[in-house]
């Protein structure tokens, strides 16, 4: 088959694909970090609206659980209009929460008795459309659920994320199960930056990008997101030295 055919196959199939998946030869925007060899790793070269992302601590525990949290927050601050937080337990730290960028007066918290009120209003609010971001703290994401969440997104454009949030170790291993999230991050609380005279540095990250659709896993340790929720690239990210001292996940 000569090029000039063959490119104009493969041209009609892609159509074809972007059809069957919802019709994404609208392209979709995307919010980068900012941050180049994060971007460089994401196929559109940031995280994509209109889908669903999923984060979790890099163990059970309440400090990795916390950052996670916290990175969620850092990247619903970056995106425009209202963001709506759905949960079961009322225990988010409104101060740290500001600190990241996401200030409460931009949040509309939703409270539910059972992580199914947490599905539900996440749907509800992703097919709202005109926010800026859905999160919902979860623990358990079954594939079916995840699924009807990515469409809601889709069909709206608004950026859905869920935080995985376990108390015992036996829930966190509900993490390695398919869901239909576009993106899968994992974060854990590294060393803080020393800083040239006493005092508390900067805090740190290992983000883990578990999986991403269309792209390659990786890892970078980070600067935790500052007042904008901005994330950069740490000193200590070029030989991975402190990725031992990370929290283990199975």
């Amino acid at each position: 088959m000569p090029s000039a055919a063959r490119e104009l196959a493969i041209a009609e199939l892609r159509e074809r694909i972007s059809a069957l998946e919802g019709g994404v030869a609208k392209r979709r925007e995307c919010l980068p970090f900012g941050t180049p060899a994060i971007d460089a790793v994401l196929p559109a070269g940031g995280l994509a609206h209109g889908a669903l992302h999923e984060i979790a601590g890099g163990g059970s525990g309440t400090v990795d659980g916390a950052a996670a949290a916290l990175f969620a927050a850092g990247i619903a601050a970056r995106t425009k209009g209202p963001v709506v937080w759905c949960m079961t337990r009322p225990d988010l730290f409104f101060p740290a929460l500001a600190q990241v960028g996401l200030h409460p007066q931009r949040v509309v918290f939703v409270e539910g008795d059972k992580e199914e009120d947490v599905l539900a209003s996440m749907e509800e609010a992703l097919s709202y459309g005109g926010l800026g971001a859905v999160v919902g703290e979860l623990v358990r994401l079954p594939m079916v659920a995840s699924r009807r969440l990515q469409l809601a997104a889709e069909r709206t454009g608004t950026m859905g994320i869920v935080v995985r949030r376990w108390r015992r170790q036996t829930e966190a291993n509900d993490f390695g199960q398919p869901t239909a999230s576009t993106t899968r991050w994992r974060v854990s609380v590294l060393p803080s930056e020393e800083l040239p005279v006493p005092g508390v540095g900067r805090a740190r990250w290992l983000v883990e990008l578990m999986r991403v659709k269309a792209g390659e896993c990786a890892e970078f340790c980070v600067g935790a997101c500052d007042e904008q929720g901005r994330i950069d690239i740490s000193s200590g990210s070029a030989d991975r030295s402190d990725t031992s001292r990370r929290s283990v996940h199975t």
